[in-house]
Formats: structure tokens, sequence, C-alpha cells
């Protein structure tokens, strides 16, 4: 069930946190999210598992249209953001693309050290 839309709080985006998208302002000026309920990004406390996936699928479809999505995303993983959706991801699923990206950079130092030694 989606909420009345209201901006997003100004304290959930931290704009001095936030690396800049290009010279005309920083990235989430322009992100959707900031036209939608922000109850919707963040889950309440003692949530019932159903209301959260439901709540989570509609932000992702909110991330789903915004331009600045990738931005979002790389903002949550380099923070890193512990709570909410951001980019369309949850801290769930962010922590699993962190683990991946851990993974694999240990992987490629690995064969850097193997192949310097062969």
């Amino acid at each position: 069930m989606l909420l009345p839309h209201q901006p997003l709080p100004e304290a959930a985006v931290p704009s001095q946190r936030m690396p800049a998208r290009d010279q005309a302002g920083p990235w989430h000026s322009e992100a959707v999210c900031r036209r939608d309920e922000a109850g919707l990004f963040f889950a309440p406390s003692k949530e019932p598992t159903a209301a959260r996936l439901s709540r989570e699928e509609a932000a992702k479809r909110v991330c789903a249209r915004c331009p600045v999505m990738v931005e979002c995303r790389e903002h949550a993983l380099l923070q890193p953001e512990p709570y909410g959706v951001w980019g369309g991801l949850t801290a769930a699923e962010r922590r699993v693309v962190l683990a991946r990206r851990r993974r694999r950079e240990a992987e490629l130092q690995r064969a850097t050290r193997v192949a310097a030694a062969g």
C-alpha cells in the first residue's frame, strides 16, 4: 500500500557525504525518491515480513524509474548505508554485492601475485 507522496526529508539524504553527479549539482537532487514517501524506503520498527517485502518492492519500482539509480546504489555501497532501499537494493542485497566485490578483489590480487611470481 502506497502512502500519500511527500518529499524525502533532507536528513535521510545527507548531502555532505554524497558524491557530485556533475557540475550542475549533487546527484541526489535528481532522485525520484525525493518526491515519494520516505517511509517507503525505510522500515518502521517491528514491520511484519509480508509488509516489509511489499514495501521494498514498491520502493524498488520507484528506483527502477530513477535517472540516478546507479549513483544512488554506488553511494549506498561506498558509505555503506546500513538501512533502507538505495539504488534499487535492500540492505541485505547490498551486503551480498559487497561480499561479491570483496571476493572478486581478493581473486584479482591472488591472480596478480601468481602472475608476478611466475
